[in-house]
């Protein structure tokens, strides 16, 4: 099915075929999106009207060049990247994709970078992606709740690791942390938010979509987005 689709809609080129095949180069498995999930996030950042764009986790930059492709001139796109080599990797792909000039590549823990961002950004963001170590997601969620705008919309990947999340008893770090994560956002009163599940020709996984309200009151209720 994802075979069929993504014929029909994916919309890939040879920049974002070479980004999707970064991992044989690292000799990992395949761990970047999907091509569907690639264009969802792109189509989520037009739908947002997206100008600032927060990523954590770069990884090959594949997502990276989906997202920075939705930005409207003079629009930005900041990833982090813990893995310097992946960073690396990365920043040919986004140049070959010819939308580095509105990438910010950041090269570091991000629990260490996020703070500064905090610091020193004069706008917040419209959209985060977050894609990267699933223990620490829970305190990424936190940093993007910082970072971004009312009305502002928060997808977090590889949430249903394959089914093993509903088990409150896995000892997996990323397991457990994901259950925090969900945990979190159930407890939060300034987001609604919703996971769905996939099956598609990475596996059974699954992704969560967080709106962050205008008013911690209207917490069921649609916002007005721009």
């Amino acid at each position: 099915m994802d075979g069929y689709f993504d014929a029909v809609l994916g919309d890939e080129d040879p920049a974002l075929a070479a980004a999707a095949q970064a991992h044989i180069g690292f000799d990992l498995p395949d761990i970047g999106v999907s091509r569907a999930q690639g264009k969802l996030l792109h189509l989520l950042a037009l739908v947002q009207r997206a100008e600032r764009i927060l990523e954590i986790g770069t990884f090959g930059g594949y997502s990276s060049i989906w997202l920075a492709r939705a930005l409207p001139p003079g629009g930005r796109l900041v990833t982090i990247e813990w893995e310097r080599s992946f960073a690396e990797a990365a920043a040919g792909h986004l140049e070959r994709a010819k939308v580095a000039d509105r990438v910010e590549q950041k090269v570091g823990r991000a629990q260490d970078i996020l703070p500064e961002l905090a610091k020193s950004a004069d706008q917040p963001f419209d959209l985060v992606f977050i894609d990267a170590n699933k223990p620490d997601t829970p305190e990424y969620f936190d940093w993007a709740l910082t970072l971004s705008r009312p009305g502002g919309v928060i997808v977090v990947d590889n949430v249903v690791l394959g089914g093993a999340v509903v088990d409150a008893d896995n000892p997996d770090g990323g397991v457990r942390g994901m259950r925090r994560f969900h945990e979190k956002v159930a407890a939060e009163p300034r987001v609604s938010a919703t996971t769905i599940q996939t099956v598609g020709a990475k596996g059974y996984d699954g992704f969560t979509l967080a709106v962050i309200l205008p008013d911690p009151d209207t917490r069921s209720q649609t916002p007005d987005l721009p």
